[in-house]
């Protein structure tokens, strides 16, 4: 009869704990842009992400982020409008049909510019914050990472989707240093949006800036040693199977230095600390 008592009692714990997990979590989630209930084949790939038009989140960037990727939350917060511009971008992502046939380049501008826009709304709705980091409960309450969702066509999708569901399944590690997470340790957070018809260039120019960067690279010629960020530990295998040939694969962005450093068949690599304080102005 005890042991019966103690296992009904463990087991409506349980009950308790799960419950009160689920109702949390529920009430955590935030959700924007639009739903849309039923997916109609337009036959003139309208709703395709390549028709996606980016020139509205391209004028909020051109507004409030500097040449270095620093964002003016501040003024963006205070303009009533241009809040309600970013909301109107995601609502036209909403929109957008991921499963109508859309090229390479289109579907990674597409994400990219979702992963970066819902970022800057997650950061808007919580301002003045100093990091994210403030805002990514593990066990109970909101994450900004998995709780903020944005729907596109008939699913919703949240940064952690985005990101490791989409983006990297693509088979272009590059876009690591294109989707910013908010934090002077990611890489610049471009002044303009991704477009399918420039994507290589972009994406080869975010490369070469995020390594001309002390905070992302660091040659120690004499040592044999290259410190670099803490985004090639986390996701070094994206770009190859171990530290030295993911910065291998990367050597045609790299500075004189490292080069130099990365040509040879013996360095060393170590991991910088990330820097998690907001990107702001």
């Amino acid at each position: 009869m005890m042991r019966t008592s103690v296992r009904l009692a463990v087991a409506a714990f349980g009950l308790v704990v799960a419950t009160f997990f689920a109702c949390s979590q529920q009430h955590s989630r935030v959700v924007v842009g639009t739903a849309v209930q039923a997916l109609e084949e337009n036959g003139d790939g309208s709703r395709s992400l390549d028709a996606v038009d980016h020139t509205a989140w391209d004028r909020l960037l051109h507004r409030y982020v500097d040449e270095d990727g620093m964002v003016n939350y501040a003024a963006w917060k205070n303009h009533q409008e241009d809040r309600a511009a970013l909301e109107r971008y995601l609502a036209t992502l909403s929109a957008a049909d991921p499963r109508a046939p859309t090229s390479k380049e289109g579907r990674l501008a597409f994400w990219i510019n979702a992963y970066n826009a819902l970022t800057v709304y997650g950061i808007l709705r919580v301002y003045p914050t100093d990091s994210i980091r403030n805002h990514t409960a593990k066990l109970f309450g909101y994450n900004i990472w998995d709780d903020l969702l944005l729907p596109v066509g008939s699913e919703k999708y949240s940064l952690n989707d985005m990101e490791h569901k989409i983006l990297r399944t693509l088979g272009e590690p590059r876009i690591h240093f294109a989707i910013v997470c908010a934090s002077i340790g990611c890489p610049r957070l471009r002044n303009e949006a991704y477009t399918p018809d420039r994507l290589e260039e972009q994406l080869a120019d975010n490369a070469r800036d995020f390594f001309s960067r002390q905070k992302n690279l660091q040659v120690d010629a004499a040592e044999r040693v290259i410190r670099v960020s803490s985004i090639l530990d986390w996701f070094g295998t994206d770009f190859g199977p171990t530290p030295q040939a993911a910065l291998k694969s990367l050597l045609e962005y790299m500075p004189a230095d490292a080069k130099q450093v990365i040509s040879s068949n013996s360095f060393s690599v170590s991991f910088l600390e990330y820097d998690w304080s907001l990107n702001r102005q």
